[in-house]
């Protein structure tokens, strides 16, 4: 199984979204407040607290545990629309009152496509004409939400 490298970490992201909540394809689908309980071996109520206390910025353990997911290039076979919204699991996991208003999860360039073989539609949460256009460029219908 050959593990494949993505350049943009937001195209990365919305990747894993369909992976691992959507298709369930990614072991079990990450949990916030368990993964921080388990880390710093914390009580339930201690993570709940370090949560409500981080959760308005990227929480660096969260984005550094889906940055060093590996992907197998034969689970990327199984994806024909990429969707990126601002309600999506794996965003309230990283900043879990992110309230939408920035780019941080924005995919930045399509330059990824390639690995997605079977990508047809792409719904994106951002409105950005050149990535817009390198996806259409490749034959991949976009919306936005």
């Amino acid at each position: 199984m050959s593990k494949v490298k993505f350049k943009d970490i937001g195209f990365k992201l919305a990747v894993i979204q369909e992976l691992m909540y959507n298709q369930n394809l990614i072991s079990m689908p990450f949990d916030i407040y368990e993964f921080i309980q388990a880390k710093f071996n914390m009580t339930e109520d201690e993570a709940q607290e370090y949560v409500e206390d981080k959760g308005y910025e990227i929480i660096p353990v969260a984005m550094k545990y889906f940055s060093d997911i590996e992907i197998d290039a034969d689970m990327l076979k199984n994806i024909t629309k990429l969707c990126s919204d601002g309600g999506d699991d794996i965003y309230l996991h990283i900043i879990p009152f992110w309230d939408g208003e920035d780019d941080v999860f924005d995919i930045k360039t399509a330059d990824d496509i390639s690995l997605l073989p079977n990508l047809k539609e792409a719904v994106l949460m951002f409105n950005n004409d050149n990535v817009r256009q390198e996806f259409e460029k490749n034959g991949i219908i976009t919306n936005y939400v």
